[in-house]
C-alpha cells in the first residue's frame, strides 16, 4: 500500500474513533458498556446453584478426591465440591463445554489444578473430542445467616 494511502487510512481511522463517542451521546448510551444480554439456561442455573453464597479469593489448585461432586453445567462452568464451598470453573472458553461430554483429568496428585491436563471424550461415540484450558478455580462459601 503506497504511503500516502496508509498515511489517509491511518488518519480516517483515527477520526472515526475520536468521532464515534460523540455519535452515541445523542442515543444517552456509553459506546464502552455493553448491552445488557438475557441470562442462557446454564448461566439461570449457575446463579441458582451460586444463592447464598458469596465468591472469594480465585485459587490455581484445588482438592479432588474420589468422591469429590463435579456438575457440568452446559456452555457455562464446571463447579466442584458441595456443601459450604463449591468452586466454579469456567475455562478459557466455556462455550464448548458439553453436559454430554466426559472429562478424563490426568493429576499429579489429589489436586486438580489449572495447568493439569483434561480432554474431553464423547460419552456416546467416546472418541475424544476436545481439551479443556482451565483457569483459576473461584471459590463460592455459604453466607450464614
Amino acid at each position: 500500500m503506497p504511503m500516502l494511502a496508509r498515511t489517509a487510512l491511518s488518519a480516517s481511522a483515527a477520526f472515526c474513533l475520536f468521532l464515534a463517542p460523540a455519535a452515541f451521546a445523542d442515543e444517552g448510551q456509553d459506546p464502552h458498556t455493553e448491552a445488557p444480554t438475557e441470562m442462557t439456561k446454564g448461566e439461570q442455573r449457575l446463579a441458582k446453584l451460586l444463592e447464598g453464597r458469596v465468591a472469594g479469593e480465585p485459587k490455581s489448585c484445588i482438592s479432588n478426591y474420589p468422591t469429590s461432586r463435579m456438575e457440568v453445567i452446559d456452555k457455562t462452568a464446571y463447579v466442584f465440591g458441595r456443601g459450604h464451598t463449591i468452586y466454579v470453573q469456567r475455562t478459557q472458553h466455556p462455550e464448548t463445554i458439553d453436559d454430554d461430554d466426559v472429562l478424563i483429568m490426568r493429576l499429579y496428585g489429589s489436586q486438580l489444578c489449572r495447568l493439569d491436563i483434561v480432554t474431553t471424550v464423547d460419552r456416546t461415540s467416546r472418541f475424544f473430542n476436545g481439551n479443556v484450558f482451565m483457569t483459576d478455580f473461584i471459590p463460592y462459601t455459604r453466607v450464614k445467616n
